[in-house]
């Protein structure tokens, strides 16, 4: 199965919420840990364990993992594998973007089966250009894996870049245009994603349908309500997969809490799907 059929079958079952894994300092601390390896696999574990049954995707942010080294990427390499093992897809945020063999290494390290840091998805950044992304497109199409290309971010610097105009289009229109490219005639839905906001203050005048998941970074803590996500992605709403980490991961260590919050975030969502 493609990865857009695998999510589409994942939301169908399990709900369109997606759980970043995403060890902040401030939290380790806040569940009683230290900040250091042994902290970080008894939190990422931990968070793992409790959300990863409820939930059709976790997202693990490699930045938190890699800032303890070597020890910290194989504690992301257990992640992985739990999450996966707990039938949930695994997505993980790296945002890399590079040319030519470059890029084709980062695509082999993350969508390749024989990796050990191998998974479902992952995010990337075309700000290279969208054509510095074929190596990641040809990886993903040949391992049935899925790409979430950033598009109209909500932090206050994109705009400077994202609505930036090249030949009568914003770069953003172009982003979603290519995905729009490549996953035409897709059944039921594109591997091909975008990354747009939930808290984006208007839709940019962006046309969304383009037959691809939408990751939806700033749900519940940062402030991105089911309003906002009705508001900005209209129609294109059934394809949303929100995503919150802090929201969720700010209740634990206790797993109950964890996991009762990733089912009322799958409900409050499904209710706004209808």
């Amino acid at each position: 199965m493609t990865f857009g059929a695998r999510l589409v079958a994942a939301v169908a079952d399990r709900g369109p919420f997606c759980v970043g894994i995403d060890p902040h300092a401030s939290l380790l601390h806040a569940w009683g840990y230290d900040d250091d390896v042994a902290g970080l696999e008894r939190f990422a574990l931990g968070a793992v364990e409790a959300v990863a049954p409820h939930c059709s995707v976790i997202k693990p942010q490699s930045a938190f993992y890699e800032r303890f080294g070597s020890r910290g990427v194989a504690v992301l390499e257990r992640v992985i594998e739990a999450g996966r093992a707990a039938g949930a897809l695994v997505l993980l945020d790296i945002k890399r973007g590079d040319i030519g063999s470059t890029s084709q290494a980062y695509a082999d390290a993350y969508l390749d089966p024989a990796s050990p840091l191998a998974c479902d998805a992952v995010t990337v950044s075309p700000y290279l250009g969208f054509g510095s992304l074929q190596p990641f497109v040809d990886t993903a199409e040949k391992f049935d894996a899925g790409l979430f290309v950033l598009a109209a971010t909500s932090n206050k610097e994109g705009p400077e870049v994202q609505e930036a105009v090249t030949g009568g289009r914003t770069v953003s229109a172009t982003v979603l245009d290519h995905l729009r490219r490549l996953n035409a005639d897709a059944v039921p839905l594109g591997s091909f994603g975008a990354v747009v906001g939930a808290t984006l203050e208007d839709d940019r005048g962006l046309d969304l349908a383009f037959n691809g998941p939408i990751l939806a970074p700033g749900y519940g803590e940062q402030g991105g309500t089911t309003a906002d996500l009705r508001r900005i992605f209209g129609a294109g709403v059934r394809n949303v997969l929100a995503t919150s980490s802090r929201g969720v991961l700010r209740l634990g260590p206790d797993p109950a809490a964890l996991a009762g919050a990733v089912r009322r975030s799958n409900d409050e969502l499904r209710e706004l799907l209808g």
